[in-house]
């Protein structure tokens, strides 16, 4: 196929590209800024989750040339007229808004929007014609216009800090220099007497200058609340392609405030590490009367020192690893810096570099008679929330500033005492972990080679005796018996030789692998006997071993490989075994549970009720309620519902809209959820701890509310929530229960069972009731950090909140319930191929293993709480993923880490791809999902939720949710192939699959342990880059048609397969949206939430567990309010690239 070369600019174009929501689309937009970037524009990129006024500010700050934007369904038409509107009511109209989701931007919506103002949305059919490079070159072409080439800006609007003014001047003074000519001498006249100190920040690519420079502001604000600051950042022009990527603001949280103005420069010239433009851009901020100007340069090499020409105070950035003591003296900014920062101090060889620095800052300097602890240089971790280094490297910072000012910059700024010190997730002794357990596995594989070779030998000795001795050999724990029953003397001898043999050879043969080879029989007696018996969890377990067929054959649920070879047998048990023995390979139990199919219900969209409904309506006259929940991104964010248009949109928009306890009593309702056999899946992550703390209360006041009706209690109940709500608006279901809701979690809307119910008896309810609650809290931030994008804490942060929860799990006795779902679904939907999700998605399991372990928890009591959540595609690799992870996890959680059996055994959750869901001939996705579901049935997977074929185009539908559960129970109920329980065992394929696979995986803990770990690897973005490299080039392949995906780029229609307009459109209604925000309102009104929230930051200063106390405040706090006193205490996530 035909690719476009790069349109080529005639102007210098800038433009911000964000993502809106999350998912694929950080990884998408990611890809988009690079093919922007790469024809010859400077983007300004701010990652996901932006809000409409964090991107209008930027674009006017920037002086950008146009916005592009990827936004998933959900309140795009909201977001995008929205942000049309801001621009247009802050003067910043001519700027350009492109957009695209895939096939769930309906073609009405994008001529809706299109007609709004929008310039243009790109949709599937789009990108199908015009490729990426075209989609980019027309995006570029229609904002390839001249910016700054007309200057009519009253200095009045520069004083009064106009972002418009500021932005043009300093656009002009670079575009058109002429042009500004006289705006500049009038600045330049007006700032002569100016005072306005200018802290310059230096130093070399990748020290973390943006990080620091954001830490700096977020005190300055917080100090000073009174006092603006004007920010220049520059970075450097791409000399190839005239394009930069003005990468600083990302990293930046603090600049999201309206006593910030920042603008992005690129050097637009080789060899410097600043633009000719910065005295101009520096000048125009003074005229604007900023408090405090901070410039900050690209990286820098070891004799560039032009930042001291534009401040009064300057900082030079550094990391510990400059190599050799005598690199220093070839720096020449530590002969010039006031101030020195040794930024990333958790590296290696810190206090070293701290030390050699000092000692070379003293020469320079002639500081000899100055004490080291005096010397203006500091360790800072900048990245590390509230660091003690940071905090002092601040009060140095102001107190120059005071020296070099007319302004009053006396901080009040509170710092802790001593130096930066990393807060290791993972202590840095055990940093090889990975690699540890692939040399584990390695090692156990080697080891059934070596083994099944004796056990071979040993059958061949026993063939040789059997032909010569007339009766049976006897096989026991001690050995082989021929004594007894032997006929003639004449062998005797050499039997007995071939018995001595057999004795010295078995000396090498592993004692519990010689139970294996004589209990073989009575393994296989097992599974031809008409019953099997086992315990799970203390109870006993009867099942039929066989099922009858319509032709009346009795087909084994498990078939046993007819090796005789004790070699042979050897090797299969060590390496595939029976459902239920370790390694675990074909399943975790002996046989599937009676009555539960791994069959998920999903469903998320709109209020509470609705999804409440659909629950109902998709479990109906199913034994076991299987319920797996989405979210709307509101809720993804732990953001409250909101009236500004944004926020508005997405309330209930792609899933269900949850922000207080009362939505989780009424989304569950009439599911009883401590029964066993209701088990419930929340797809969530950085708003985990709160959603599952509203799960769990809600679980608490179901079994409340119980007893309240055994005890003839509810007239009374009644009257006491009705003197508490007395006057006031009392939350209530809206709308009919759907048919099977009895109601169960109501009675108790709006108030919790400890309002009610004495003391004891609450406290004996809730102890029951969260020891028996089933299922699953998704949590896992590492992948989020990896793939999807939905982090709102600082990682160190969110990390230590699913450690509380895991502690609580285990002081609480939750032992059914999942305190993470790590995750590789996202991974493999940001674009990683099968072998990448396996790889990583283990890695970070282990990962948490590794952090619960050195925070003194007991693997064998951690270990049945942690799960998986795969996706299965339609690649080869899919059909063993599941086996792999099993085998993988099985064997490090013995060998290395010496688990019990049911730590050992990794329970995982399939979705089939939402990747090969197209928005093109949509029917055939259902095809597609039936053999990835095949797949994850054949292999044993725990449960499985089968995606809608439309969910390309919009929230499933009842009827698309149906032929969605109808895929799994026609497999689970009809397939005659699947009454067997491990039928792609023995396949030849499968196993070499297996193989290949396995050392893939270990493959890549080895490339992870060379970076780091999985924590040393995010800092580098290995696994981010990994996931985008292996998503363009499926896309590539998709484009060039070299990957055929049917009814997408071969075999179309004769109207060419265009994107399907679904038949109905799944969208929050406004009542449903009011009434979310209503049930806020009056949840704030009728509760005092200030000291549950102060006690709340109080627990986590302390260093107390988080969820102990989240567990009491999310019984009166919304989402929101709990996420913004979390966030001052933990701090923010910081978004790369």
């Amino acid at each position: 196929m035909h690719q476009d070369l790069p349109y080529k600019p005639k102007h210098k174009v800038r433009i911000v590209t964000a993502a809106s929501l999350f998912d694929g689309h950080d990884a998408s937009i990611n890809i988009m800024r690079r093919i922007i970037q790469a024809t010859g524009v400077e983007v300004i990129h701010l990652g996901h989750d932006r809000s409409v006024e964090e991107v209008v500010n930027t674009a006017i700050q920037e002086d950008a040339n146009a916005i592009a934007l990827t936004s998933y369904q959900g309140g795009h038409n909201e977001y995008f007229k929205f942000m049309l509107d801001l621009l247009k009511e802050r003067g910043a109209g001519h700027i350009k808004i492109f957009g695209g989701g895939g096939g769930v931007i309906l073609p009405s919506e994008i001529k809706d929007l299109m007609d709004y103002g929008i310039t243009r949305i790109y949709s599937p059919d789009d990108g199908r014609e015009l490729g990426l490079q075209g989609m980019i070159n027309d995006l570029v072409q229609k904002s390839d216009f001249a910016i700054g080439d007309e200057l009519d800006v009253d200095m009045n609007l520069l004083t009064k800090k106009s972002s418009n003014a500021i932005a043009r001047v300093i656009s002009s003074a670079e575009n058109f220099p002429e042009v500004a000519k006289a705006m500049l001498n009038k600045i330049s006249t007006k700032n002569n007497h100016s005072r306005i100190p200018v802290l310059g920040i230096t130093g070399t690519g990748g020290a973390g200058k943006s990080s620091l420079v954001d830490e700096l502001v977020r005190r300055f604000l917080i100090d000073f609340p009174d006092k603006t600051v004007g920010i220049v950042s520059v970075d450097p022009s791409k000399r190839k392609t005239g394009g930069a990527l003005l990468g600083d603001r990302i990293r930046m949280n603090a600049i999201n405030s309206s006593r910030v103005y920042m603008r992005s420069l690129a050097t637009r010239q080789s060899n410097l590490a600043l633009s000719k433009y910065v005295h101009q851009a520096v000048d125009v901020l003074k005229a604007a009367e900023y408090d405090l100007i901070i410039l900050e340069t690209s990286g820098i090499g070891q004799s560039d020192t032009e930042i001291i020409e534009h401040s009064d105070v300057s900082l030079y950035v550094m990391t510990p690893e400059f190599g050799a003591a005598t690199q220093l003296e070839k720096i020449d900014m530590l002969d010039f810096a006031d101030l020195v920062a040794i930024n990333k101090f958790d590296k290696r060889g810190s206090l070293d570099a701290l030390r050699d620095v000092k000692k070379q800052y003293m020469r320079n300097n002639n500081l000899w008679d100055v004490e080291q602890s005096d010397l203006p240089v500091f360790g800072t971790i900048a990245s590390q929330f509230n660091d003690p280094g940071m905090n002092t490297l601040y009060r140095a910072v102001v107190h120059k500033l005071e020296e070099v000012s007319d302004s009053d910059f006396t901080s009040t700024y509170e710092i802790s005492k001593g130096t930066s010190e990393k807060i290791f997730v993972i202590p840095p002794a055990r940093i090889r972990y990975l690699s540890e357990i692939s040399e584990a596995n390695r090692s156990y594989n080697q080891d059934v080679i070596y083994q099944s070779e004796i056990a071979q030998r040993l059958y061949g000795i026993y063939l040789t005796m059997q032909s010569i001795f007339n009766g049976p050999l006897e096989l026991d724990a001690a050995g082989i018996h021929w004594e007894k029953g032997l006929s003639s003397d004449d062998n005797k001898d050499f039997l007995k030789l071939l018995a001595s043999e057999f004795d010295r050879v078995k000396l090498n043969l592993d004692p519990y692998n010689w139970e294996i080879i004589i209990n073989w029989g009575l393994k296989l007696q097992t599974y031809k006997t008409s019953n099997y018996t086992f315990k799970v969890r203390g109870k006993e377990i009867n099942i039929p071993t066989h099922t009858e067929s319509l032709s009346h054959l009795q087909i084994p649920k498990i078939a046993l490989p007819k090796y005789q070879a004790w070699g042979d047998i050897l090797t299969w048990v060590l390496k595939e075994n029976v459902p239920g023995e370790f390694p675990f390979t074909s399943g975790l139990y002996p046989f599937k549970r009676v009555g539960e199919d791994p069959a998920r219900m999903f469903a998320g969209e709109g209020s509470p009720e609705r999804t409440n409904r659909r629950f109902h309506y998709v479990s109906r006259g199913l034994p076991a309620k299987r319920l797996s929940t989405a979210f709307d991104s509101v809720t993804l964010y732990g953001n409250d519902p909101n009236h500004r248009p944004d926020i508005y949109g997405k309330i209930g928009n792609a899933g269900v809209s949850v922000c207080c306890l009362d939505d989780a009593k009424k989304l569950y309702s009439g599911f009883d959820l401590a029964s066993n056999m209701t088990s419930v899946s929340m797809t969530i992550n950085g708003p985990a701890p709160m959603i599952l703390a509203f799960f769990l209360n809600a679980a608490i006041d179901q079994q409340c509310e119980i007893y309240i009706k055994e005890n003839n209690l509810v007239k009374d109940t009644e009257r006491q929530i009705n003197d508490i709500y007395k006057g006031k608006e009392r939350p209530k279901y809206h709308g009919d229960l759907p048919k099977g809701n009895d109601g169960l979690g109501l009675l108790l809307l709006g108030v919790t069972g400890d309002q009610i119910l004495p003391k004891k008896i609450y406290h004996d309810i809730k102890i029951k009731t969260i020891a028996q609650v089933r299922g699953t809290v998704q949590a896992d931030i590492l992948k989020e950090d990896q793939a999807q994008n939905t982090c709102i804490f600082s990682t160190e942060f969110a990390l230590r909140l699913m450690g509380d929860v895991q502690e609580y799990f285990i002081n609480n006795n939750i032992r059914n319930f999942y305190s993470v779902s790590i995750s590789g679904y996202h991974i493999a939907e940001a674009g990683a191929n099968p072998i990448t999700q396996l790889a990583l998605t283990l890695s970070n399991g282990f990962t948490y293993v590794e952090y619960y372990l050195s925070r003194g928890m007991d693997i064998n009591k951690f270990g049945p709480n942690l799960s998986f959540f795969f996706s299965n595609g339609i690649d080869a690799e899919y059909a063993v993923i599941g086996r792999v992870a099993r085998k993988i996890w099985s064997k490090a959680m013995k060998y290395k880490y010496g688990a019990n059996k049911r730590a050992q055994m990794l329970k995982y959750h399939i979705q089939t791809s939402g990747r090969s869901l197209h928005a093109q001939e949509i029917d055939f996705n259902d095809i597609r999902t039936t053999l990835q579901a095949l797949y994850a049935i054949y292999d044993n997977c725990n449960s499985l939720h089968t995606n809608a074929y439309d969910e390309a185009i919009t929230t499933p539908t009842e009827e698309s949710v149906r032929r969605a559960m109808a895929i799994q129970l026609i497999i689970n109920k009809e397939l005659g192939l699947n009454k067997n329980e491990n039928p792609i065992q023995g396949s030849f394929i499968i196993e070499e699959l297996t193989d290949l696979v396995e050392e893939a995986v270990l493959l890549e803990f080895d490339r992870i342990t060379e970076r780091g770990g999985v924590l040393g690897a995010m800092e580098t973005m290995y696994q981010r880059s990994k996931i985008q490299e292996e998503s363009l080039y499926y896309e590539t392949l998709k484009h060039n048609g070299k990957f055929p995906i049917i009814g997408v780029n071969t075999f179309l229609s004769s109207k060419g397969s265009p994107t399907i307009l679904p038949a109905e459109v799944i969208r929050a209604t406004e009542e449903e949206k009011q009434l979310q925000i209503k049930t806020l309102q009056n949840l704030h009104q009728i509760n005092n939430t200030e000291s549950l929230l102060q006690d709340l930051k109080s627990k986590a200063i302390d260093n107390d567990n988080i969820f102990e106390v989240l567990m009491e405040v999310c019984k009166k706090c919304s989402l929101g309010q709990i996420t913004n006193a979390l966030f001052e205490v933990g701090g923010q996530y910081r978004r790369n690239m």
